[in-house]
């Protein structure tokens, strides 16, 4: 009973957090159609396809120039003269290429519905195809920055490639639609490797492992390394407030739930992999980025019961996750990433509804499917195995059905979360200015003007007492 009551007050809470403190999600424009799939044409000189697949290239990001068509049942567009090239890691020695589109490689400037890029992930591990598409949806659903997707019919030369989903680029142009009027910061790409140890002062090992995606000229990495540094040296004593003046560590409990809930361990807190980081202007925190959740939902190559797995001990043993471990050691963030599980499992995270929404998705695309033979080419995939998907398990390195898995993960973290009434370490900002000046906090604002949460600590912050009045203030 203690713990369903804390559940309702703690989504209580949240809902009054999420109205001031929100990242924007865009609507689905042409680029991202959800009621059908595309086709998107590629037409480039057969020598340089032939030379992108050759074996000793494959780990090559060259773009080679190529025509770009976009062909709907409302109208066809056309760029010529875009980048093409493959894309992913292990993914790039498939049968089953993935690919990315760049629109301004070889013409500066040039975007198509908001985009300078775009992301054609061929899928191959996943008989269902369904499985990246799901996680990005519980990303949105849980209201963090997720890229958009859609499914596209992918031709190169006219032959035709099959069925791909096509994901929104994590870039500048992501940021900003993202964090409006908050965009400027810089953006890292974590390579595989990157477990956020601190490697001292020096700048060059930092960009062995962050690839800075803006403001590329300036290349300054002096804020990844201050962040690591806190992150890496602070006691144990001082560490949940030191965390949470540079690092926003509300977004990244919730991203882990999702991540948990999704089985997706190809993530930073298992595998060191798939993540960005990007450093808000306003506040100078920064926010972890999910990215690639196609190894979720069952698909597993380490013998790892994922959807039983314990959720507070996600993460690898065999080396370093400090970003992951001494956040989920203080006993206050424990918790909340608790309550975020018991959250999204009473409210979006039910079985039957996202099975109910993947079978609709699945008769859309299910042509498509069926005429890829390129999808059968590296595990033998037929048109059975992707017809009955969603219920039934397909074996080898798919272990269970998306079905049994959501069912198992929603059980299991059911009884595996453990929750109580924790103070926050750090909360004496807003209590303590309204004790002082004798005023009630209604709304607060960053120093660029966006609403904020009331409750926000370690900065300065413009605050609106009950009268209407205006105060800058420093919340400790």
């Amino acid at each position: 009973m203690i713990k369903k009551l804390l559940v309702v007050f703690f989504v209580f809470v949240t809902l009054i957090q999420s109205f001031f403190a929100q990242t924007v999600h865009p609507a689905d424009n042409h680029a991202f159609l959800q009621t059908e799939v595309a086709s998107v044409y590629i037409t480039i000189d057969p020598d340089s396809i032939a030379s992108m697949l050759l074996q000793s290239n494959l780990s090559s990001d060259h773009e080679y120039p190529a025509d770009f068509e976009y062909r709907t049942s409302i109208d066809t567009t056309i760029i010529t003269n875009v980048g093409f090239r493959l894309r992913g890691n292990t993914s790039r020695y498939a049968e089953k290429k993935s690919f990315k589109i760049s629109f301004n490689t070889f013409v500066s400037g040039v975007k198509w519905q908001g985009l300078e890029k775009l992301n054609l992930n061929g899928q191959h591990n996943d008989v269902s195809i369904l499985r990246n598409y799901l996680a990005l949806d519980i990303l949105k659903s849980a209201e963090l920055p997720a890229s958009r997707k859609s499914y596209v019919k992918l031709y190169i030369n006219n032959e035709y490639k099959g069925l791909y989903l096509n994901t929104e680029h994590i870039d500048e142009n992501f940021i900003k639609t993202r964090f409006p009027l908050n965009d400027a910061g810089n953006l890292y790409k974590a390579n595989y490797g990157a477990n956020m140890l601190y490697s001292g002062t020096s700048q060059p090992p930092y960009e062995t492992l962050f690839e800075l995606s803006t403001n590329k000229s300036a290349n300054d990495y002096s804020g990844l390394i201050h962040f690591l540094a806190v992150l890496n040296n602070t006691n144990s004593t001082d560490f949940a407030c030191e965390i949470a003046t540079v690092f926003d560590v509300d977004m990244y409990l919730r991203t882990l739930a999702v991540e948990v809930l999704a089985g997706h361990w190809d993530g930073y807190a298992y595998n060191k992999n798939n993540y960005y980081l990007y450093q808000r202007p306003s506040d100078q925190k920064f926010v972890f980025l999910e990215y690639d959740m196609d190894n979720t939902f069952g698909i597993d190559w380490s013998g790892i019961d994922w959807a039983n797995r314990d959720i507070y001990n996600w993460a690898s043993n065999n080396d370093p996750r400090p970003l992951y471990t001494k956040i989920l050691n203080v006993p206050y963030y424990r918790n909340q990433f608790s309550l975020y599980i018991d959250n999204y499992i009473s409210t979006f995270y039910n079985p039957a509804n996202l099975v109910i929404a993947l079978e609709a998705k699945q008769a859309m695309i299910e042509q498509a499917a069926y005429d890829d033979t390129y999808r059968t080419l590296d595990y033998g995939f037929n048109n059975f195995d992707f017809q009955y998907a969603i219920t039934d398990t397909w074996g080898s390195h798919i272990t269970t059905s998306i079905e049994s898995f959501l069912i198992d993960r929603r059980n299991a973290a059911d009884q595996q979360t453990n929750t109580s009434a924790i103070q926050n370490p750090c909360f004496n900002g807003i209590e303590n200015i309204n004790a002082d000046n004798q005023m009630l906090v209604v709304k607060a604002y960053n120093l660029l003007g966006q609403s904020i949460d009331i409750h926000s600590t370690n900065q300065w912050m413009i605050v609106e007492d009950q009268f209407g009045n205006h105060h800058k203030v420093y919340a400790h």
